[in-house]
């Protein structure tokens, strides 16, 4: 869904190339805390290259100027970064403050990026320094054994899987997925206002679970979660993570499932129904790109891995049939990616983003919306990609105004879909201030057991939103009075 207008500059840098990404952690011996402590990761890597992150945690007095250093074994050049000055001569790489990010309170951490050249090998710097004191040395280890199995839920909040048609928890019962999405977090950030748009603190998403709801879709955006330059440091990398892991901690301390989507992305597009012309993530862009994605797919399945009671929704809406020329190829962009008819940049498709996901080891339940914004599923099944997991579920959105909008369209089109995968409506809504066609959406989906979202739970005008609020107390616009009751009156 396109959002009301709210927009300020935002400042143009050059793009970076990457591909899947892999964390590396760094291990540390037994003993006392240290007085400073890095985590080092590769976030990207390609042929000739790689983007890295690093972490530092002061634990020490608090410094008002830091400086890292650690050696590089493998050869590797440091060619360009963020959130620090970085430098290199031989082997030693340092990475100086900024001006803005220089005090580390004790506890405080701070995070910055690079990207550099590699041969041969690419191997992990052992050791760092901060302002010359070793970091890491005394550390505890990491308890957690790679090899245990995943955490199966907290009990209250399922751990899905796809069976079948249904989704299901571990006793094979089918869940369906009903509850609201809740815009901010696709389109604050960039725009350099915070984070999220409105409260989300324990009352706030406490007052969602009030409608009986039991799911919360919460959009993402690439850069904020990769903390690329153009982002406010504030709200973006690691203070972003932060704060998406709270937000979901907090879903799930109310019973419901959290669902992580990529809304906005990186990528210039100004052909048919271009959103806007801005190559950084700052609107809906017709299909995800190869620079970005990936990575940012595999930052979040590492991230949420061990935990199946998250689910990810992997793209928005994608759009490309308003780039090419013929639906055949707009779903073979949709699939497999590459150079697509009539978009600028490299697009990673639907295949790249599930082997993103799935080569984290990640098992989490996977939602793939279609073409025209993920209203049309005609050719899902055709073109769905594999997944060696066995765990993808088709994702669709239906607006009043949209073109599949009537029973006769979703008997011929959704349901042989609803057939043979679970079916997730993740996002339903209207603009027109009422609630009927959102009732005969529910219906429609009541009869057959399957999922549905109310686009959105933010106190816009709901004539150019639509909202489902007036107030984060869960007060209904006359448009969510429709499904809050609704939500009320299921068993």
């Amino acid at each position: 869904m396109r959002h009301p207008p709210r927009s300020v500059p935002l400042a143009v840098t050059g793009a970076v190339a990457l591909v899947a990404a892999v964390t590396v952690p760094v291990v540390t011996a037994q003993g006392a805390t240290p007085a400073c402590t890095v985590e080092y990761s590769v976030t990207g890597q390609w042929d000739g290259g790689f983007q890295g992150a690093v972490t530092v945690t002061n634990n020490a007095a608090p410094v008002s100027g830091w400086s890292l250093g650690f050696d590089f074994a493998g050869g590797q050049k440091v060619t360009q970064g963020w959130n620090a000055k970085w430098s290199q001569s031989g082997a030693a790489v340092t990475a100086t403050n900024e001006s803005w990010n220089g005090s580390l309170a004790t506890g405080a951490s701070v995070s910055a990026g690079f990207i550099a050249s590699w041969s041969g090998s690419n191997a992990v710097p052992t050791a760092f320094e901060l302002n010359g004191t070793t970091c890491n040395a005394g550390a505890e280890p990491d308890p957690t054994d790679p090899t245990d199995p995943p955490d199966p839920g907290d009990g209250s909040v399922p751990a899905l899987h796809v069976a079948g048609n249904k989704l299901v928890d571990a006793d094979g019962t089918t869940r369906r997925l009903l509850g609201v999405n809740r815009s901010g977090g696709e389109f604050m950030c960039v725009q350099g206002y915070g984070i999220w748009d409105g409260p989300v603190d324990d009352a706030a998403i406490g007052a969602i679970a009030d409608w009986n709801a039991n799911t919360v879709r919460i959009p993402l955006n690439e850069e904020c979660w990769l903390g690329l330059s153009d982002i406010k440091p504030e709200y973006g990398g690691a203070n972003y993570v932060n704060a998406v892991k709270d937000l979901v901690g907090r879903v799930k301390a109310h019973g419901m499932t959290p669902m992580l989507e990529l809304h906005w992305s990186w990528g210039q597009y100004t052909g048919n129904s271009a959103s806007c012309s801005d190559v950084h993530a700052t609107c809906q862009k017709p299909m995800p790109n190869m620079q970005y994605t990936p990575a940012f797919w595999t930052s979040v399945a590492n991230t949420f891995k061990d935990d199946p009671t998250v689910v990810f929704d992997l793209f928005n809406e994608p759009y490309p049939d308003r780039a090419t020329s013929t639906t055949t190829q707009a779903w073979q962009c949709w699939r497999d990616g590459g150079n697509c008819p009539g978009i600028g940049y490299e697009v990673a498709g639907m295949q790249d983003l599930v082997d993103a996901v799935r080569d984290t080891g990640a098992g989490n339940p996977i939602l793939l919306g279609g073409l025209a914004y993920s209203n049309d599923l005609s050719q899902w099944l055709t073109y769905r990609p594999t997944d060696p997991a066995g765990n993808l579920a088709a994702a669709w959105h239906v607006y009043n105004f949209n073109t599949c909008a009537n029973e006769s369209c979703w008997n011929s089109t959704l349901a042989p879909v609803a057939d043979r995968v679970p079916l997730v409506a993740g996002e339903i809504g209207e603009n027109t201030c009422s609630h009927s066609f959102v009732d005969r959406v529910m219906k429609w989906f009541d009869d057959r057991d399957l999922s549905y979202l109310g686009w959105t739970w933010n106190t816009w005008d709901c004539s150019s939103g639509p909202a489902l609020i007036s107030g984060y107390d869960g007060t209904p616009t006359s448009y969510g009075i429709g499904l809050r009751d609704h939500l009320r009156a299921l068993d």
